[in-house]
């Protein structure tokens, strides 16, 4: 029953989603051309708010718990756990007063309506996964920036996201390069629960009525730790609390 009802609730969803991302894509073009950086975040912002609104006809919740932990005024590393684009939507709306900017793979970057031109134009950096001489500088310069401006920076350290809800295996190198260049940051764990319900169909139909929740875990001074201890409590602190 719930897959059969799915089908047109997904349709819906989709109309919805599609509607958005185009409305929003000569929207964002306007903010960042004319009115610069602070415009173009606050359209990036309230896009997000209509993609939640959009899931919620398939029943789906969002929710965040401890964001009132997060560091005022500093450079912020998040590393998450990885389920679904809607981990995205959730941080860029949950977080925004951070800034967040998000280390995505390159293919995202061309052919999807306002998700592309926010990560070319709004700060975030696209790699190569396949190819670490382009992934660790464009890491590196990431880094730099959210050390300069005070803003945040999110990497998911599985690489690819879990079809399942169980984390996969960590990979250090990502962390260890934001970390090296904003010495200056705040390390942030964040789990992500339920996310991957929504495509547990794949993406057509949709699952239905999942409550999506993110956990922001307790900040950690970069500079207070030596690498190794810090990547294993922030790797502890995400996977534990993954239900």
């Amino acid at each position: 029953m719930h897959k059969i009802l799915s089908y047109p609730l997904s349709i819906v969803y989709y109309f919805l989603l599609s509607l958005s991302l185009l409305i929003f894509h000569p929207i964002q073009w306007v903010c960042f051309n004319l009115f610069g950086y602070q415009a173009h975040t606050n359209s990036v912002v309230v896009l997000q708010w209509f993609l939640m609104r959009s899931a919620n006809v398939l029943g789906t919740t969002f929710t965040v718990n401890g964001s009132e932990k997060l560091p005022v005024n500093q450079p912020i590393i998040y590393v998450s756990n990885h389920q679904s684009m809607f981990d995205i939507i959730s941080m860029i709306w949950f977080l925004r007063k951070t800034h967040p900017k998000f280390v995505s793979k390159k293919e995202l970057g061309k052919g999807i309506p306002s998700v592309s031109y926010n990560l070319k134009h709004g700060g975030s950096v696209l790699i190569d996964r396949n190819d670490p001489k382009q992934a660790l500088p464009a890491i590196k310069g990431l880094g730099e920036y959210i050390q300069k401006h005070n803003r945040s920076a999110v990497i998911f350290p599985e690489g690819t996201r879990s079809k399942n809800g169980s984390p996969k295996r960590f990979s250090e190198n990502g962390v260890k390069m934001l970390c090296k260049f904003a010495p200056d940051a705040y390390l942030v764990p964040l789990t992500i629960n339920n996310s991957w319900k929504m495509f547990r169909f794949g993406m057509f139909p949709m699952g239905l009525g999942s409550a999506v929740t993110l956990e922001v875990h307790d900040a950690m001074k970069v500079s207070d730790y030596d690498f190794k201890t810090l990547f294993e409590k922030t790797e502890e602190a995400i996977t534990s609390s993954i239900k």
